[in-house]
């Protein structure tokens, strides 16, 4: 079973990643985006780790994610608020108030947050997004969370060849093809440090 404990090392866990990675996803997103999502995503994370902080100690699992997700709106511009605080609160709700949850649970509150993710943009996997590192990642958390994490990675990888169809990306037709997605990059940093939070590979025995 998963904890609030749990929950707070993996949002750690993620501001710790997305402060490293910064520069790297504001260089992915120099050729087909604004130049920004680094920056954008280290200020949201910075914010999340200090509401974290001053979050009553007894919150449960859903209450934090939620948390995060409103913090990560209201901090982050552009279309990752949204997006990345759309995923977190969803699936926040999904948990409701139980102090501990079953790995099935956190698989089915993050599928919620991956489905609430698609309908907000619009999106479905293919459209050089965030859904082509979320989307396989939760799916293969059935097995371990590890297997989510290099799932995620993959996907994010396997947008490079893909032609934009959503986003700031889809106004450069053609040209975006060649690139990385900078949004399907921290998407796989966020599921990384969930595996982290697991503690490395975090077999789910599948799911139970």
């Amino acid at each position: 079973m998963r904890d609030a404990d749990f929950f707070r090392r993996w949002l750690d866990a993620a501001a710790a990643s997305v402060e490293r990675e910064a520069d790297r996803l504001t260089e992915l997103d120099s050729p087909i985006g604004d130049a920004d999502h680094g920056s954008n995503m280290l200020r949201g994370f910075v914010a999340v780790r200090a509401a974290l902080a001053g979050a009553d100690a007894a919150a449960p699992p859903g209450a934090l994610l939620q948390l995060a997700g409103r913090t990560l709106i209201s901090t982050v511009g552009g279309a990752s608020g949204p997006l990345y605080g759309t995923l977190l609160r969803s699936s926040g709700k999904e948990l409701g108030e139980a102090a501990e949850v079953s790995d099935e649970q956190v698989r089915g509150a993050l599928d919620a947050g991956v489905g609430a993710v698609a309908r907000l943009g619009g999106a479905a996997p293919g459209d050089k997004t965030m859904l082509d590192a979320l989307v396989p990642g939760v799916a293969a958390l059935a097995a371990s969370y590890g297997d989510a994490a290099d799932a995620a990675e993959n996907g994010a990888e396997a947008t490079t060849p893909m032609l934009a169809r959503k986003g700031r990306a889809s106004y450069l037709g053609e040209r975006s093809i060649g690139h990385q997605d900078p949004g399907a990059t921290s998407s796989a940093l966020l599921l990384r440090a969930l595996a982290d939070a697991a503690g490395g590979t975090g077999d789910t025995g599948g799911a139970a």
